[in-house]
């Protein structure tokens, strides 16, 4: 039923606050330099005025960036969340835990040829290797406070997957729970994941808590379910819109390394939102054609 239209009344400069953001990053890079963190993950978020049906925009979003977990949730006070979210927190299935980083981002290729490339020059990045190698020692790290020793392995490293609008680097870490703890324990001792963080956790948090100057809301959180035997499947909150009233904000982050230029930190942002800000256009563009029917 497509009966209720949506339409952006009024949506934020995604260029606005381009300088500002960068003059964090140089910060974050300070942190780095004097010992007080390896990584740490800076987001930016963007914002519009709506009216209408907020289902459009998660039909608008499957159409566009279908992705392993999609999710349309309705909560008290005027709330949705809506997002397509391509990462794995955590799975837990008959007590083997899993967790798949993901780190290193390029976007997609106008053609095939360019496409290739991209990727080429993803996984000879240094930066980037750098940065997802990091974080797949945190992964191993977070297992093995609730795994057996000697279970955790590494059963994917540096494969890159495409999305509609970016490819990124995954891997994937498992290991076998301990006798004495369950899904709740992985959850707790993986949640936030490091890819939204950085590295060490604590540490990067309290510095994100500084410089973001804001509530991160859902955005960088979880979703998923746990059933009755124990088992787990919960997604990183990004690629994520979230709503209250007649407002609707996303938030997309970028890993800062030791070497990392600004510039590019911040149009990483850009090409990590272009899926949702193009969702919420196609929003506007799906009452059209179906009115014209």
């Amino acid at each position: 039923d497509y009966s209720e239209s949506f339409k952006i009344i009024n949506e934020s400069n995604s260029e606005e606050g381009k300088s500002a953001f960068e003059k964090l990053v140089a910060k974050a890079k300070e942190n780095i330099y004097n010992g007080d963190v390896f990584q740490i993950v800076l987001s930016k978020r963007f914002s519009a005025e709506f009216e209408g049906d907020l289902l459009n925009v998660y039909r608008a979003l499957r159409i566009i960036n279908p992705s392993p977990y999609m999710y349309y949730m309705e909560f008290p006070d005027s709330k949705v969340v809506i997002g397509t979210s391509p990462e794995d927190l955590l799975k837990v299935k008959n007590r083997t835990a899993e967790i798949l980083p993901i780190a290193g981002t390029r976007k997609r290729g106008k053609t095939v040829k360019e496409d290739i490339e991209l990727e080429k020059d993803l996984l000879s990045d240094p930066k980037e290797i750098a940065e997802h190698t990091m974080l797949v020692d945190l992964a191993r790290n977070d297992l093995g406070r609730v795994c057996d020793y000697g279970s955790i392995k590494i059963i994917e490293n540096m494969k890159v997957n495409r999305f509609s609008h970016v490819m990124h680097i995954v891997s994937r870490v498992a290991g076998e729970l301990q006798k004495d703890k369950d899904c709740i324990d992985a959850l707790k001792a993986s949640f936030p994941a490091g890819t939204v963080t950085g590295a060490p956790k604590i540490r990067a948090m309290q510095l994100i808590n500084e410089y973001e100057n804001l509530v991160r809301n859902v955005y960088a959180g979880a979703v998923g379910y746990i059933d009755f035997n124990g088992n787990l499947d919960m997604c990183i909150a990004i690629r994520t819109l979230f709503s209250k009233g007649s407002k609707i904000y996303w938030q997309a982050g970028a890993g800062i390394v030791a070497d990392s230029i600004p510039e590019n930190e911040f149009y990483e942002i850009q090409n990590k939102s272009a899926a949702l800000k193009k969702a919420l256009k196609f929003a506007e563009d799906l009452n059209e054609n179906i009115s014209n029917r």
